[in-house]
């Protein structure tokens, strides 16, 4: 379905529903380049939405590495699990279950995404730490600015280092019936640290 090494896969190429968010294509390639992820990897997708970080990554990391696929909403996992299909994955479980009840029961991690969390980001990192080998990545979408804080504020304390802050604000061409036009995207902020 994907024919490339390169992420950056067209969002109109996945399924997708108005009910479940999906990580804008241009977002998702600054995610998954700031995990620095290899062959082999063990990742977590915690709040996987449609599943498009879970589809980049398992690509990245090929069949050999592992991406759990987590979210707290049925019709997340229902959308992820088409997209795993539609392009022909098998290095994916997907979890329906809250993040918090199942990260503890899952294998150690190389990188762990974190995404849409229902207000539980701070506790989620906090609890990510504890699953992630020395080294390895964590990498936190924001939308919210009191979510960025309080993320923010867990990171430091835990003493991860390697903090990296980048907000990426993206607008996509448009056409119209006089012209092209530029449409802006909701900004996102995008904290990526490795665990010391």
């Amino acid at each position: 379905m994907w024919n490339y090494k390169t992420p950056g896969i067209p969002d109109e190429e996945f399924d997708r529903t108005d009910e479940v968010p999906i990580t804008k294509e241009e977002v998702r390639v600054i995610q998954i380049s700031k995990a620095r992820l290899s062959e082999e990897n063990i990742v977590y997708d915690i709040g996987c939405g449609s599943g498009s970080i879970t589809i980049e990554a398992a690509l990245q990391i090929g069949k050999k590495g592992k991406i759990y696929a987590v979210d707290i909403d049925p019709k997340a996992v229902d959308l992820t699990k088409r997209n795993i299909s539609k392009f022909g994955l098998t290095n994916v479980d997907v979890i329906l279950s809250d993040a918090k009840a199942k990260i503890m029961e899952l294998p150690m991690a190389d990188a762990i995404f974190i995404g849409g969390t229902g207000g539980d980001t701070k506790d989620i990192v906090n609890l990510c730490n504890s699953k992630l080998k020395p080294g390895s990545r964590i990498v936190i979408g924001i939308i919210l600015i009191e979510t960025l804080y309080s993320v923010l504020d867990i990171v430091n304390k835990i003493g991860f280092s390697e903090i990296d802050i980048t907000q990426v604000t993206i607008s996509k061409s448009k056409k119209t019936k006089t012209g092209t036009m530029m449409l802006a995207r909701n900004p996102v902020t995008i904290i990526s640290a490795t665990k010391t």
